[in-house]
């Protein structure tokens, strides 16, 4: 397929898949004339974006996809269980901050005159 109907496919635009070929992650496909993407190269390009979703950078996208499937197991437990930490503390931030703002948005309804709370703590 055409690299139109290929991002299309991976719900994608033109563009992330000329960002994902120059970073590496998809290969170009040889070119006589018009580039055509096969069966494979969507299954990768799916791979990234189910990867992405699942929180992994791009770095550990390329390590994931070097990975062999059926001898790799140990390491993508590791890479899985390191992006887990991360998200792990991503949403406790998250969490103190709502808390946070959930605090200044309940003072700020009481004090009807006199200097904003949620503006004054952004100051």
């Amino acid at each position: 397929m055409k690299i139109g109907a290929f991002a299309q496919a991976g719900g994608v635009g033109v563009e992330t898949v000329r960002f994902y070929q120059r970073r590496g992650l998809l290969a170009v496909p040889d070119a006589e004339g018009v580039r055509r993407y096969s069966a494979a190269d969507l299954r990768r390009l799916l791979f990234i974006r189910k990867a992405q979703g699942a929180g992994f950078t791009l770095e550990e996208i390329r390590e994931l996809l070097a990975l062999d499937s059926g001898h790799d197991h140990a390491r993508a437990r590791e890479l899985a269980a390191a992006r887990l930490g991360a998200l792990d503390r991503q949403i406790a931030e998250l969490t103190q901050a709502r808390a946070a703002l959930h605090r200044l948005a309940d003072c700020c309804a009481r004090q009807a005159s006199g200097p904003c709370p949620i503006l004054a703590a952004f100051d």
